[in-house]
């Protein structure tokens, strides 16, 4: 009763009922509304402005953190300070999962690409549940395969795909079966998960929209004028 109690009147339910905090999150779906409940009596909900950190490299860990609304950005910086954004995550998605299984700090920054509203889980008291609840330690172990395999293809991108490719690629799998993408980070960030600099990705994107590829409309939204044009660059 008191996780439920936390999470009507939390900023992190937006004033809806505390269920849907979780209902949206593959990790709980397969749980009932009363194991949802014991969910909740470990949840502390949190508020972030835009371009807060949720947390720093070296921060230590021990949390998952589940976004509610918004969108958060995941990067690390080399050696130089060169920024590069590892992935965006948004509503339903989670992050701080290899923290619950390891000591170390976190190698890598998060922070709020808008105002955003997320729920920490305790990790101690989670991985007591996940005992109890097998289903949520098997759909953690699935999206860490996932990320793991997400990883890979990216550094596989990088370093044997050309920059055209690589660009082509990522706006048909941004576009699904839709010609509108709206970019849902800037372009310097987008720019960065993508291998490039800024200033090669504007280049390419106006190269594109001269070739009658795309159409650019403002700062976020390319409109997908020639998919087979695109496919033929893979």
């Amino acid at each position: 009763m008191k996780g439920e109690l936390l999470l009507k009147n939390c900023s992190c339910s937006g004033g809806e009922n505390w269920r849907n905090c979780f209902e949206n999150v593959p990790l709980f779906q397969s749980l009932s509304p009363d194991e949802m409940s014991e969910i909740a009596s470990i949840t502390e909900p949190r508020t972030f402005q835009k371009g807060e950190f949720i947390y720093r490299e070296g921060d230590t860990g021990g949390k998952l953190y589940i976004l509610h609304t918004g969108g958060v950005k995941i990067s690390r910086l080399s050696s130089d300070g060169k920024e590069q954004v590892i992935r965006v995550i948004g509503p339903g998605e989670f992050i701080g999962e290899l923290s619950l299984f390891s000591y170390l700090p976190f190698t890598d920054d998060a922070a709020a690409l808008e105002n955003s509203t997320m729920c920490f889980i305790d990790g101690g008291k989670l991985k007591l549940l996940m005992s109890k609840y097998i289903s949520i330690a098997f759909k953690v172990m699935d999206e860490l395969s996932k990320r793991l395999e997400r990883a890979e293809n990216l550094i596989k991108e990088i370093s044997l795909n050309s920059v055209e490719e690589r660009l082509a690629r990522v706006l048909l799998d941004l576009s699904g079966e839709e010609r509108e993408i709206i970019l849902p980070m800037t372009k310097g960030d987008f720019a960065s998960q993508l291998g490039m600099s800024q200033e090669t990705l504007s280049r390419k994107l106006s190269s594109f929209q001269e070739e009658g590829l795309i159409s650019l409309k403002g700062h976020k939204r390319i409109i997908i004028e020639n998919r087979e044009g695109l496919q033929k660059l893979l």
